[in-house]
């Protein structure tokens, strides 16, 4: 538990500054008149940076573990804020978005395996309390923005990134856990478990079948995070203030969503929970565009809720179907989450600047439909340990 409760602060430290950055909009926007496209391509270039390099860094730990590798990505997301605090043209803001992302795509594969070497038999309770600390995180970014950035302006990011000297240190020592005991729960796991559960084509096809669901749940979200107060403060006409607060209140769901699905899919099994949570989000992601000002921030907080508590349990449903390559697959599905949330926010920006953000947010209501491909799934799962 502590070294659960330790990677999850981190992972809300990393988060938070991650989030910072969508949380900037609005000012960004005013001070270098960007238009939608321009902000949908920021987020790209982050997500991108995140989702390239994050299989590839899961695939070498997966051969050669490198515990240090949990302080040096969050030096990286430091590095991004304090150019993000200084950065008045739009090349700098790309380059400190490319930066955030390089921390993000460090951080994730080896703190996710982390999670699982640390999880004991509630594989599911770990991934989503190692999560929970990130959508935390994500949460408090806006708040954060809110509060001090809004008043103090763009280079109090630099304060937010000494936060990551405290996270380098409760990192250092959990590097140090990794190596000297975490490694060896890894070996004796794979000697215990023996065999794959599946063959490797059928693995293969569930992979890509859960690749589709985050699919659909990341470009819904990502219409939501980057661009929730742009459609507060164009439909309901709230200031920046309000509508990041409004943004605080939907991130706070998407916690609680994923503090809940991990234990839910170890309990009642994770293939239940990922119908539940996409299919389960169209009822409400259909009523949001339609509702009034008084409806919208619970309909997005209850969309919020149940959409995240799929990712807990599809990362542990992948993990168990690839056991052999669980940096490989946290990677892989961390960073297609980052990336196809970069290429859904550059590709809703375009698509809001031609025919209204009000307009997007009826197109997308019929994502969650994807939710149909988990009739795909194999099955893998097992009776739960006592």
């Amino acid at each position: 538990m502590g070294v659960l409760v330790a990677i999850s602060l981190c992972h809300l430290i990393n988060d938070m500054m991650q989030s910072l950055l969508p949380a900037i909009y609005p000012g960004l926007a005013k001070e270098l008149t960007l238009n939608f496209s321009q902000i949908g391509l920021i987020t790209l270039v982050y997500q991108i940076t995140a989702s390239i390099l994050q299989p590839i860094i899961g695939l070498v730990a997966d051969k050669k573990p490198v515990p240090l590798a949990l302080p040096i990505g969050t030096l990286f997301s430091m590095a991004g804020l304090l150019v993000l605090s200084i950065a008045h043209v739009y090349a700098l803001v790309l380059l400190g978005a490319a930066l955030l992302g390089m921390g993000s795509s460090i951080f994730h594969p080896e703190s996710s395996r982390v999670a699982r070497m640390a999880s004991g038999a509630r594989h599911g309770f770990a991934q989503s309390l190692f999560q929970v600390g990130g959508n935390a995180g994500q949460a408090l970014g806006p708040l954060a923005a809110a509060l001090v950035v809004v008043r103090y302006g763009q280079t109090s990011l630099a304060f937010f990134a000494l936060l990551a000297l405290l996270s380098a240190a409760i990192l250092w020592n959990v590097s140090r856990w990794y190596k000297h005991h975490g490694l060896a729960r890894l070996q004796a796991g794979r000697k215990a478990r023996g065999a794959a559960p599946l063959p490797k084509g059928k693995a293969r096809i569930g992979i890509l079948v859960l690749l589709g669901l985050v699919f659909s749940k990341y470009i819904y979200l990502a219409s939501l995070t980057s661009f929730y107060t742009f459609y507060l403060i164009e439909k309901f006409h709230l200031t920046v203030a309000q509508a990041q607060f409004q943004l605080f209140l939907f991130l706070a769901a998407v916690a609680a969503g994923t503090i809940a699905g991990g234990p839910l899919g170890d309990r009642f099994g994770r293939k239940y929970v990922i119908w539940f949570s996409i299919l389960g989000a169209l009822p409400f992601t259909l009523l949001l565009p339609h509702a009034s000002l008084l409806w919208t921030p619970p309909l997005a907080m209850l969309v919020g809720l149940i959409l995240a508590s799929a990712f807990p349990a599809i990362v542990v449903f992948a993990q168990e179907l690839m056991p052999d390559s669980v940096g490989m697959v946290s990677g892989l599905f961390f960073g297609f989450a980052f990336g196809v949330g970069g290429i859904g926010a550059a590709a809703l920006g375009w698509t809001a600047d031609r025919v209204g953000i009000e307009t997007v947010y009826q197109w997308v209501a019929f994502m969650p439909l994807f939710g149909l491909l988990a009739i795909f799934l194999p099955k893998v799962e097992k009776a739960p340990a006592r």
